[in-house]
């Protein structure tokens, strides 16, 4: 077990470098579009803002699905071990990155082509400040699964699940249709 456990941290060490790489050289491309400042720099930002969103969502209606077959999982077991890891990659390397890229850009984007100015727009900021909320929440689900901590049964991570979807399905309204 000792080598496998050598062989899971070097693959972490790994995973986590390319993550790292990969969140810089999205940084440097932004700060590059930012520096050049081409009359279609809000299109590019739009569009890193947008690809961001749909790595944070599917982690979002991924991780719940891991605590569902998480839970049914013995404590101790290979399983069990195999989705603390997962868990936390896709909560470290994916989620948290994509979730900060989202939200910096599209503060960016409300300011420079709303000034904040829209009540459509305050109402999509709240939906995505309760999905920050959901993502603090399952961070926390994460830490507790990775102390062998069964807090709730595999039923309740379904009902989780869904609340991501309902609050994108709120903001995506919000963006395209602004009813307000």
């Amino acid at each position: 077990m000792a080598s496998n456990d050598g062989k899971d941290e070097t693959a972490g060490n790994k995973a986590r470098l390319r993550a790292r790489i990969a969140l810089a050289v999205v940084v440097a491309a932004v700060i590059a579009l930012m520096a050049w400042n081409p009359p279609e720099l809000y299109d590019w930002i739009k569009a890193v803002h947008v690809i961001a969103i749909i790595s944070w969502m599917a982690g979002l209606l991924y991780l719940p699905r891991l605590f569902v077959y998480h839970s049914d999982s013995d404590v101790g077991s290979q399983q069990s071990e195999t989705f603390k890891v997962m868990e936390a990659r896709l909560y470290k390397v994916i989620m948290t990155p994509a979730m900060v890229i989202a939200w910096v850009l599209g503060l960016w984007l409300a300011y420079d082509g709303f000034g904040f100015n829209a009540v459509w727009l305050w109402l999509k900021i709240a939906a995505v400040l309760a999905l920050s909320g959901v993502h603090d929440y399952l961070g926390r689900a994460v830490r507790r699964f990775a102390e062998d901590h069964r807090d709730h049964p595999a039923r309740h991570w379904r009902m989780i699940n869904e609340v991501p979807t309902v609050l994108m399905i709120f903001i995506v309204v919000m963006v395209i249709v602004k009813p307000f």
